[in-house]
């Protein structure tokens, strides 16, 4: 692995002091624009409450900025740690405090009882599904009427894919794509863009404010930009 010093970098951004339990703390801080960022840095965290120790990946998310998202899924007084080949994001400590969630936020959904769901505080969970496989792709109005329809539609959870489709219905190019391309649209694999995945994740804020579960397909076959046919390691990543 190799990184570049002495490059251009990004201000780093504060992080919140306190974070509702099940709900996300964000760590921003600044590091290398050049090189390539995607494969060069290696970025982690260990966060820990008392003995307990939890790991977390960092990622790249463009123009010198490097961000650790983590949920605690515990009330209390956390710390963290960061670990990196890339000295300016190395050995970066902070603490926050978990407090007590919002009324609405119920935690992650799990199986109970072998053939139910609930959410993690034992709220009930009895899913009313979907399917809008890809309509993070249609572009602002229509996503905006999709949105429009789900909030007095009577569903909590929606079936969708990440990568755009190309099949009956979904024949249009889509807005933002998966990774950078070049003028013949060839992907250039070993580099996000963070666009796509800013505006996935904006999407996926909105249904969460609807109280819908998003049920996200990581692969899908109805392709025609070459995502269903990439690299194991491109895969993993």
């Amino acid at each position: 692995m190799r990184f570049i010093i002495g490059v251009l970098f990004c201000l780093s951004l504060a992080a919140a002091e306190t974070v509702e339990r099940w709900g996300v703390y964000q760590v921003a801080l600044a590091g290398p624009c050049t090189g390539n960022p995607f494969v060069d840095v290696r970025l982690h965290a260990a966060f820990q409450l008392r003995g307990r120790v939890v790991h977390v990946d960092g990622f790249y998310d463009g123009n010198g900025a490097y961000r650790l998202r983590f949920m605690p899924d515990e009330m209390g007084e956390w710390t963290y740690l960061t670990s990196s080949n890339v000295p300016l994001l190395d050995g970066k400590r902070g603490a926050f405090t978990a407090a007590a969630p919002a009324r609405n936020n119920h935690g992650p959904v799990r199986v109970r009882y072998t053939t139910h769901f609930a959410y993690e505080d034992g709220t009930p969970y009895v899913p009313i599904g979907t399917t809008a496989y890809a309509w993070t792709h249609q572009g602002d109005e229509l996503e905006q009427q999709t949105l429009q329809t789900l909030r007095s539609a009577p569903f909590n959870k929606i079936r969708m894919c990440i990568f755009p489709k190309s099949y009956a219905y979904n024949n249009n190019e889509p807005v933002y794509y998966p990774f950078e391309r070049g003028a013949a649209g060839i992907n250039d694999f070993s580099r996000f863009n963070p666009e796509f995945f800013g505006h996935l994740e904006r999407r996926i804020l909105d249904l969460e404010g609807l109280g819908i579960e998003a049920d996200l397909i990581l692969f899908h076959p109805y392709d025609r930009w070459g995502y269903n046919n990439m690299p194991a390691d491109v895969n993993d990543r």
